[in-house]
C-alpha cells in the first residue's frame, strides 16, 4: 500500500495517461514522463521563472513529460548567487570543508527547525550525505560523466534527478531539485549530464529535438 501511495503522490497515474496522450499526438518518439535526457550543464544559464498571471504556470515534477505551447518558456531568470551552488563551489573549487560552508550551517538549522531535510535528521546524517557527494564528485571527475539518478536510486525513470524544462529552441531551463549533482556537472564542465525531463515546449517536440536530448555522451575510448 505504501508503494501505491508513493505512486499517487508522484502523480504516476496522471503521468501514464499523459504518456499515452503524447504518443497518440506525437508518435512513437513523443516525450515521456520522468524520462532521462542529457544536457550540457553550462548550457543551462537560466532558471525557469513561474509567473502564472502572465502565462508561465508553476510546474512541478509531476508535470514531467507535459508538452505545452505558449510563451511560458520565455519567463526565466539568470543564475545568481545561491547558497547551495555557492557553497558547493566553495568546497570543490576552493577546498572549504563542508562543515565550514554556509550550506552546512543552513542545513543544520533546517534540521533543528523541521526535524528533517533531504533525508537527514542529524548532524551525522548530514556529514554522511556530503561524504557521499564527495564520492560522486570523484567518480564524475574520473569518468567524465554522472550516472543517471534513476540507475543509482531505482526510481521510476529519472524521477528525482536534475529537473530541466525545455524551451521551444531546445534551451534547457533549470527548476528545483538536483542542485548538488548539477553543481558537480557544472564545476567539472561535463559534456552531458543526466536530467529528468520536465515540461517541454510543443515547438521543440515538433522540431524533433527529443532525439538530441535522448543521446547520451559518447563513451571514452579508454
Amino acid at each position: 500500500m505504501s508503494d501505491l501511495r508513493k505512486s499517487i503522490r508522484a502523480g504516476v497515474p496522471v503521468k501514464v495517461l499523459r504518456d499515452l496522450t503524447n504518443r497518440l499526438r506525437y508518435g512513437a518518439d513523443a516525450p515521456q514522463s520522468d524520462e532521462l535526457i542529457w544536457v550540457r550543464a553550462r548550457d543551462v544559464t537560466h532558471w525557469y521563472k513561474p509567473d502564472p498571471e502572465n502565462g508561465a504556470p508553476r510546474y512541478r515534477r509531476r508535470h514531467s513529460g507535459l508538452v505545452a505551447g505558449g510563451d511560458w518558456d520565455q519567463s526565466r531568470k539568470p543564475f545568481g548567487s545561491q547558497i547551495k551552488l555557492d557553497s558547493i563551489r566553495d568546497h570543490f573549487e576552493r577546498g572549504v570543508p563542508w562543515q565550514q560552508t554556509d550550506l552546512f550551517d543552513w542545513m543544520l538549522r533546517q534540521i533543528d527547525e523541521k526535524g528533517r531535510i533531504d533525508g537527514c535528521h542529524t548532524r551525522e546524517d548530514l556529514i554522511a550525505r556530503y561524504e557521499r557527494l564527495d564520492r560522486i564528485y570523484e567518480e564524475a571527475q574520473r569518468t567524465g560523466t554522472l550516472r543517471p539518478h534513476g540507475s543509482v536510486n531505482q526510481t521510476r525513470g529519472e524521477q528525482g534527478g536534475i529537473l530541466v524544462h525545455i524551451a521551444r529552441d531546445g534551451t534547457p531551463l533549470r527548476d528545483g531539485g538536483g542542485m548538488h549533482r548539477f553543481a558537480i556537472a557544472y564545476i567539472l564542465d561535463l559534456k552531458k549530464v543526466p536530467a529528468q525531463l520536465g515540461v517541454i515546449h510543443a515547438d521543440a517536440v515538433k522540431a524533433g529535438l527529443m532525439h538530441e536530448l535522448r543521446t547520451p555522451p559518447a563513451r571514452s575510448a579508454s
